[in-house]
């Protein structure tokens, strides 16, 4: 199995930036893509941002590009999402996803954490 251990989220200020962090342990895959999405309340969970196996490619959901930027460190197993410009609509519990392939599928990612709540306050 493979546990996703997200951190970082907490309550932040309309314009404000926060880093959240998810570290990938237990069975290891030789390639695999990561990702983000989120989910505010009564919304379905949705795509925000996801990264390639060499880290040269990302996609961001439109509502989040520009402000958002997400990156992956293979020796720590560990992938980041730098949020700036933080807004109210940004609120929302914020979970980690990992696929054994080079390219995320974000229909339905294999493996999910269990999220971190990202609050923005105006």
């Amino acid at each position: 199995q493979v546990q996703l251990a997200e951190s970082g989220g907490g309550l932040v200020q309309a314009g404000g930036s926060l880093r959240l962090s998810c570290a990938a342990s237990g069975r290891t895959f030789f390639i695999y893509a990561m990702g983000w999405f989120r989910q505010a309340p009564g919304k379905e969970r949705e795509f925000v941002a996801a990264i390639n196996w060499s880290g040269d490619s990302t996609r961001y959901a439109d509502s989040v590009k520009g402000r958002f930027a997400i990156s992956r460190d293979n020796a720590k197993s560990t992938v980041y999402l730098q949020m700036g410009d933080l807004k109210p609509q940004d609120t929302a519990v914020y979970y980690c996803a990992l696929d054994p392939k080079s390219v995320l599928d974000p229909s339905a990612p294999r493996y999910w954490g269990q999220g971190t709540q990202v609050t923005v306050s105006s």
